[in-house]
């Protein structure tokens, strides 16, 4: 189940930074249609990208993954809060700067979206915490095995 949660999350990430990447004008211009000052932008157009990228790797291997999950995590918090925003009206104009066919999507179905995947990141945190928890508790006992 950890496998998936990590593939799913990985494939969401590639794909989502790839796709800025293949169209990189249009996400700076996507960006600089954004309500944040412009400012932002040259920073903005490479972090997010290199971020989802970042943690797609980290998602791969075990050593890593909690630290990718937590970040997959706080990332798809960060894109539910400026959607519910948008949702909220907070702004009085809201084009999407997401990648591919998820720029597609509505508003709405963006907050489904982005919960469903809160929720799987939720999930493989409290899987890999156990999966640790579990190794933890055996390392000892085999520790104490080999001590008597």
């Amino acid at each position: 189940m950890l496998e998936l949660i990590s593939s799913l999350l990985i494939m969401l990430f590639l794909y989502a930074s790839i796709s800025k990447f293949l169209d990189f004008k249009r996400f700076i211009g996507d960006m600089n249609n954004q309500p944040l000052p412009n400012s932002l932008t040259p920073f903005l157009v490479w972090a997010i990208p290199c971020l989802e990228i970042g943690i797609s790797v980290a998602l791969i291997f075990e050593r890593t993954r909690l630290a990718g999950l937590y970040g997959s995590l706080g990332l798809m918090i960060l894109f539910t809060i400026y959607t519910g925003t948008i949702l909220l009206h907070f702004f009085s104009y809201v084009p999407c700067s997401c990648g591919g066919v998820i720029k597609k999507l509505t508003w709405n179905q963006h907050l489904v979206f982005n919960l469903f995947f809160v929720a799987l990141a939720t999930t493989g945190i409290l899987l890999q915490n156990r999966k640790s928890k579990q190794t933890q508790i055996h390392n000892q006992k085999q520790f104490s095995y080999e001590k008597n």
